[in-house]
């Protein structure tokens, strides 16, 4: 283990005595569960307060990047204190039930309340929301039907015309692992060399920085995840929102099916000191309530279509979404970043 994992690992280990209601070292206290969470928005603090407040069981939570919790769960083996694991992409979550620290549960709370197509086949892990890995374009430049299937952001049309992250954002990884899946490796390689060779620039940057890049007129297309569109829309940073009313979001359909989707989502620890507490955490992230809570705070779309939406994400939650079950291409995203990485996408 490195020096930084270690620092995170003494620092998280000293956030989890401080939280633990005076429990000491007794990790089986009844009324407690232990979040391991990826997810860094303030606005999921309300939820925390809000599942304790209807159950009685405080979370103690612990903040880090998806891969330093897995490694962290690994070191911490039989022994870990964690009993859920949530983070922002179907590929973390996939590593972690590769990693053997994930279990399957039997809700019929989530099988009722999350589609299948959003769970982990044997249970290991499911989404409460969704986030569509979609496009931001200038349409005085590009028209509509242009960017209306993943496969024409390859073709020479867009040369030296999209913006896009590294092949080591997992959200990339994730939507070439569903073009592998979709489409088999030989188009999906293709689709890649073709990306490779229409950017505008050598990947830099997060998401936003690629929407920021077309209002500057550095590239016409970019490669996005649907909310960090929506949060520049509804934001409080006038710059951003005066670029969002200047340009527009395409959802391209993958195989004529719709656009591809991933999650946040999360699963229950394989040492979970505490199970029953971490499958009602979990049940109560898949409540319409919290679904809710997250799409207006978060501009994710929930997983569930009986939840209301608020702008901006009214405008776009009825589109079109592709069926593919999200292990499916997480589990692609070896394959994925060996593809990418052969095409010299940085």
């Amino acid at each position: 283990m490195n020096k930084k994992l270690n620092m995170v690992a003494l620092a998280g280990l000293v956030l989890l005595a401080g939280c633990s209601g005076g429990s000491g070292d007794d990790k089986t206290a009844p009324n407690e569960v232990n979040l391991y969470t990826a997810r860094h928005y303030d606005s999921d603090k309300a939820l925390y307060e809000r599942f304790t407040e209807q159950t009685g069981i405080k979370i103690n939570r612990i903040e880090g990047k998806a891969d330093e919790l897995i490694a962290r769960m690994k070191s911490e083996g039989a022994n870990s204190p964690a009993d859920v694991f949530i983070t922002a992409d179907a590929g973390a979550l996939w590593r972690g039930e590769q990693a053997g620290l994930l279990q399957p549960i039997e809700s019929e709370t989530i099988k009722a309340r999350i589609p299948e197509n959003l769970r982990e086949p044997k249970g290991n892990w499911f989404g409460f929301t969704r986030r569509a890995r979609i496009v931001a374009y200038d349409p005085a430049k590009v028209k509509p039907e242009e960017v209306d299937d993943y496969a024409k952001l390859a073709e020479p049309r867009f040369k030296g015309k999209i913006c896009v992250r590294s092949s080591d954002s997992i959200y990339n990884l994730s939507l070439v692992g569903a073009l592998i899946e979709e489409w088999g490796k030989e188009k999906a390689d293709a689709w890649v060399k073709g990306i490779v060779a229409n950017m505008a620039r050598p990947p830099e940057g997060g998401d936003r920085d690629q929407i920021r890049a077309v209002a500057a007129g550095v590239c016409e297309v970019a490669i996005t995840n649907s909310y960090y569109y929506l949060r520049m829309a509804s934001g409080e940073d006038a710059a951003d929102k005066a670029m969002t009313d200047r340009l527009k979001l395409a959802f391209p359909s993958l195989g004529g099916k719709g656009a591809h989707v991933n999650i946040s989502g999360g699963g229950v620890a394989k040492h979970a000191p505490h199970r029953e507490n971490a499958i009602k955490l979990l049940e109560f992230f898949a409540s319409a309530d919290s679904q809710a809570h997250i799409s207006a705070n978060n501009s994710e779309f929930p997983a569930s279509k009986d939840v209301p939406v608020v702008a901006p994400v009214d405008a776009y939650v009825d589109f079109k979404a592709n069926p593919m079950n999200v292990a499916a291409f997480a589990a692609r995203q070896p394959e994925a970043q060996s593809m990418m990485s052969a095409a010299g996408w940085r």
